[in-house]
């Protein structure tokens, strides 16, 4: 069983049995915590994923430990301003793409090159792999020419096989309204190569109405995407 909570835009608290995950919080309510082991994940440095107050978790009361996207640099610049202490700092994982650590609590963490920056996260704990994309998309845009189009369609396809014929119990996944049609093309794409169980669309701008036009589309759907409705929606899973 694992209780998740969303956030707000691509942020969501994932509670397991024994330790919780916190997936590229920026904003939303944070408290109370559960008093358990916690694995905060920033897939990278855009405003939207990532937040150094994160780093003020590591208050004394929890085992703790963070995992970063490459582009978010701990130069002494950053560690100063965000007030990343030396203790702080040595709990803190840089990941590039196409890597796998193993961490305390039977927690292994891949990652896969974003089509934007930073990482996407693959993580398998207590039985159980999540997928929490990041900004790895099929990210198409009218106003773009048909070359960087096509070129945006290449990497996400190549970034993502991995996770062909993988099971995925839980996925985080885009479905960004500003791409009006295009939204979903990652999301099917995902379907279609993966094995995955469950998805929570985000990435929506606080926007939800893509997933009902998504699950009016592809009804065969309806029981695998999860609609997000409101800041604070959590589900059982």
């Amino acid at each position: 069983m694992m209780r998740v909570t969303f956030l707000a835009h691509s942020g969501f608290l994932v509670e397991l049995e024994n330790l919780c995950l916190l997936l590229d919080w920026w904003k939303g309510d944070l408290q109370p915590l559960p008093d358990k082991p916690l694995l905060c994940f920033a897939s990278h440095q855009h405003h939207d994923h990532f937040d150094p107050h994160i780093f003020s978790l590591d208050n004394g009361t929890r085992e703790i430990r963070f995992l970063l996207g490459k582009d978010i640099i701990l130069s002494d610049h950053n560690r100063e301003k965000w007030g990343l202490s030396n203790e702080a700092a040595e709990k803190c994982s840089i990941l590039g793409g196409n890597e796998k650590i193993d961490l305390p609590h039977g927690v292994t963490v891949e990652t896969l090159p974003s089509t934007d920056e930073g990482v996407a996260f693959l993580i398998t704990c207590e039985g159980k792999t999540l997928y929490h994309a990041g900004d790895l998309n099929w990210w198409h845009w009218e106003e773009e020419d048909k070359a960087w189009n096509r070129n945006m369609e290449a990497d996400f396809k190549r970034y993502i096989e991995p996770l062909r014929d993988r099971k995925i119990d839980l996925a985080f996944v885009p479905l960004d309204p500003r791409q009006a049609g295009a939204a979903d093309w990652g999301l099917r794409y995902l379907l279609e190569l993966a094995r995955v169980e469950k998805v929570i669309p985000m990435h929506q701008w606080e926007d939800y109405r893509p997933t009902e036009a998504f699950l009016r589309e592809y009804p065969q759907w309806t029981k695998t995407v999860l609609p997000v409705e409101r800041l604070g929606q959590q589900w059982d899973l």
